[in-house]
């Protein structure tokens, strides 16, 4: 069925994720974010005031990266650092009005975005799809 399953399924992977960020970077522009400032802007409109360890955990980034694009969201007035109050050499990472304020422009625009590139791909076949994708990630998280 497959000839390999690294040029089937690992690189069509690859080149479908590269793609599709691509393509969503073009369409965040005019929200002034990129991909990566949208999963960590959208994870804190979820889940606000919280250190940035834990924001770097349940958005999957590591600290040099997510200290990076902080920088980036907190300069375009998104978010805001603040001392924790229980302890002070902790900072506190807060969403602000314009950050809540452009989440809820950005949501419903990607929905309609991922409505667009899912066009033709029946509900059955995407819960497939995300089970495999889903059980792919499980299985590499078992063999670190």
């Amino acid at each position: 069925m497959f000839e390999s399953y690294d040029q089937d399924i690992g690189m069509l992977t690859n080149k479908i994720n590269k793609k599709l960020i691509h393509y969503l970077n073009t369409k965040l522009v005019k929200f002034h974010l990129t991909t990566e400032q949208w999963a960590v802007l959208m994870r804190l409109s979820k889940q606000n005031k919280i250190s940035q360890k834990q924001l770097a955990d349940i958005s999957g980034k590591d600290q040099s990266t997510l200290t990076r694009i902080i920088d980036i969201l907190e300069r375009k007035k998104f978010i805001e650092r603040h001392s924790s109050q229980e302890d002070r050499r902790s900072l506190v990472i807060h969403i602000t009005e314009d950050g809540l304020s452009t989440c809820k422009s950005v949501t419903p625009f990607l929905e309609d975005t991922f409505n667009d590139i899912l066009k033709g791909i029946s509900y059955e076949k995407l819960k497939i799809f995300s089970e495999v994708f889903l059980k792919i990630d499980e299985n590499i998280d078992n063999l670190k």
